[in-house]
């Protein structure tokens, strides 16, 4: 595709940090500020889509930064990475107004605020055209995110924070020492398909060692063993927050900046020739197996959902460096299924806190009953991760085999096998509990058949009553306003009388009726929509793969690196 000079990359990247300043200003009319969000993600979403529709590849230049020069490019890669996040915003951003509603969350301006910023963050990571510019929108989004993560304002969430910008800015370091290293080896930080040539012809050690620099840089942030722990802990962060920016912006940030460092910088041929695809691919298997064997062992939902998260985000990384074009190809695909299926699985988490106020497996004995549409569309989802047919994980997983066993070692193809058995024995207990599981607790069938037990009870403190303000770790605030997490500004917070806030009072009362099904939906249309729709593409991505964009766009992106 030719390129041309234009301004619609800088509009994909200026259009959500506009929508972060105007909800700013709006902070005092929340449904003003709502509406910011919202209208936000649609234009960025018609940004992208007009890139994506027109057969020229964008340019915008920057300016220079230390004497390099600095772009963003729209390329094919870089346009799927864009379609996705964008699209998915305008589902978090419905999702997060009942979410934050329904729970009457404090701080909820510089929670929309930030989460557009983090938008423009990941447009920008998206759309970069060469290494530094890449480094400075990805500084940007750790930065960005940071007020996400410790939202709740408590002890935990400012120990998450504090691990989180250990790792992240820590990964950055070692990233920007990679980025320094290439451009003095190559002379540029260029993204070239196929990788830059100049450095298949410098000293090989001080190559391994730029390549080194950048994949554990950029591994922080897609989580890759022992790089990890920094995503478990920030799932104190509110849910619509796990799901965006844990299951899609921040980690395939990650991912997408190792697909651009080894295939874009190095390339197949010099990877290979250097020999250090196979040390990455190891590590990547033994980080989809590991986090897969610890995931199986939680009882908590989130935190087994990050482990989940960090074991698929090695699919992704193992995909790269095998050197395959169907091991790539389905890399990006699954980039693309990854994030609609786990979004869902995440969304639908915070549905089953939003109307009961669990957020324990061995607690959720029969909430399928009590929310059969979400917990459906949790059952489709996880379905999709472990690899079954007619959902897009299938579609993925099956060209990361073909893949691994077109790589000169076939041991890997065994690596994705046992890892997807892995999520079948994560995903079984939560669906099986859900559905056939007892409030009572009196069979086997209603606890988790392979975490110990949490050490709160049901009569504890792990439920909450929906539409009474409470933190994202699950502290109520007290009915005057008090307690830890109460609300600091009035303005900020929009208390909502969810659907399932009188069944949650009665349940508090009599434990047997705890999943009695109120009437009309079975939740805020709010929260979901946005679940109906995420499990829906995850759908019709698994039967009809070419449906949207994204198989053009990856078929064009491994076209371009490997001819």
């Amino acid at each position: 595709m030719t390129d041309v000079t234009s301004l619609l990359p800088l509009a994909a990247v200026a259009v959500p940090a506009l929508a972060a300043v105007l909800v700013l200003l709006s902070g005092a009319h929340p449904n003003v500020r709502e509406a910011w969000t919202v209208l936000g993600s649609l234009g960025t979403v018609a940004v992208v889509a007009l890139l994506v529709g027109d057969g020229a590849t964008h340019v915008t230049p920057l300016g220079s930064l230390v004497g390099i020069d600095l772009a963003l490019r729209a390329d094919a890669a870089g346009l799927l990475f864009a379609l996705l996040a964008s699209t998915l915003w305008v589902a978090t951003s419905l999702y997060s107004v009942g979410y934050m509603r329904g729970l009457g969350e404090a701080r909820q301006t510089r929670y929309f605020a930030a989460f557009a910023a983090s938008i423009a963050a990941t447009m920008g990571v998206a759309l970069a055209a060469d290494l530094l510019t890449l480094f400075v929108f990805y500084e940007l989004l750790t930065l960005a995110t940071y007020p996400l993560v410790v939202h709740a304002g408590d002890g935990p969430a400012r120990r998450a924070g504090r691990k989180y910008l250990a790792y992240t800015l820590g990964g950055g370091v070692l990233a920007l020492t990679g980025i320094l290293l290439v451009r003095v080896l190559a002379d540029t930080v260029a993204f070239v398909p196929g990788g830059v040539a100049d450095l298949a012809a410098t000293d090989p050690a001080l190559a391994r060692a730029a390549f080194g620099l950048l994949v554990a840089g950029f591994g922080v942030k897609a989580a890759v063993v022992p790089l990890h722990a920094w995503l478990p802990a920030a799932m104190v962060a509110p849910t619509p927050v796990s799901g965006l920016l844990h299951a899609v912006a921040v980690v395939k940030s990650g991912a997408f900046a190792v697909y651009r460092s080894v295939l874009y910088v190095f390339g197949p041929e010099t990877a290979s020739d250097l020999g250090v695809a196979v040390p990455l691919a190891v590590v990547a298997a033994a980080t989809m197996l590991l986090a897969g064997l610890v995931g199986i062992r939680q009882d908590n939902l989130k935190r087994g959902l990050a482990y989940s998260t960090i074991s698929q985000l090695s699919y992704i990384v193992l995909g790269v460096a095998l050197l395959t074009p169907l091991a790539a190809f389905g890399a990006l695909l699954h980039v693309v299924a990854h994030a609609f299926m786990k979004i869902t699985l995440f969304f639908g988490a915070g549905v089953i806190y939003v109307e009961t106020g669990e957020k324990y497996v061995s607690d959720l004995a029969g909430v399928g009953r009590r929310l059969p549409v979400t917990i459906t569309a949790f059952a489709v989802g996880a379905a999709g991760l472990v690899g079954f047919p007619l959902v897009a994980g299938f579609v993925s997983k099956f060209h990361l085999v073909l893949g691994a066993a077109a790589a000169p070692s076939g041991v890997f193809v065994a690596a994705f096998l046992v890892a997807g058995l892995l999520k079948l024995l994560y995903f079984w207990p939560i669906v099986y509990v859900a559905f056939f599981g007892r409030s009572d607790g009196a069979d086997p069938a209603s606890r988790h058949a392979f975490a110990p037990p949490h050490a709160a009870t049901r009569t504890g403190s792990t439920s909450h009553v929906p539409g009474v303000p409470v933190a994202a770790d699950g502290v109520s605030v007290a009915a005057d306003g008090s307690g830890p997490h109460a609300p600091p500004d009035a303005e900020n917070v929009v208390p909502t009388d969810g659907p399932g806030r009188d069944a949650a009072r009665t349940a508090a009362i009599d434990p047997a009726s705890r999943w009695e099904r109120p009437r009309g939906l079975e939740t805020s249309a709010f929260l979901l929509v946005p679940v109906v729709f995420t499990v829906g593409v995850a759908v019709l991505l698994g039967l009809v793969p070419t449906a949207l964009p994204f198989w053009e766009l990856a078929e064009t992106a491994v076209g371009e690196v490997f001819g």
